[in-house]
């Protein structure tokens, strides 16, 4: 069973966002000092509304359920700028405290998406073996 089957809905693709995401804001922290350097971030709330808009089923009948939106990390996820609360005169943006703060985020939301696959897995190996 792979990790893009329906039975783990979003998380699996989340993962990998939020993976992408700390690299970006990793490499935020590592050009603090870069003169010109500009910080980038990837919004999930963007990404996550721009994937459920695009995947809203199509019913025949109103009183038919729809499914559960494939999240597909792929041209979405395109890193933007951040707008800086104070830039540097050398024109870097990288706020050090922001960017920590963001990684704790990203970091935060990556191990609740890795304890809601974990607690899926254990759930089907429950139900399979009956233990």
């Amino acid at each position: 069973m792979a990790l893009e089957d329906p039975l783990f809905g979003i998380h699996p693709a989340a993962l990998q966002l939020q993976r992408q995401r700390m690299e970006l804001i990793a490499a935020n922290i590592a050009n603090a000092d870069t003169p010109g350097f500009q910080a980038r971030d990837i919004d999930f709330r963007q990404v996550l509304a721009a994937t459920q808009a695009a995947a809203a089923p199509q019913r025949s009948n109103p009183a038919h359920l729809g499914g559960a939106p494939q999240l597909s990390v792929g041209e979405r996820a395109e890193p933007s700028f951040r707008v800086p609360m104070q830039p540097a005169q050398d024109g870097n943006t990288v706020d050090v405290q922001v960017e920590q703060a963001q990684f704790a985020d990203a970091a935060l939301r990556y191990r609740a998406s890795m304890g809601f696959l974990d607690a899926r897995i254990k759930g089907l190996i429950t139900a399979l073996t009956g233990q």
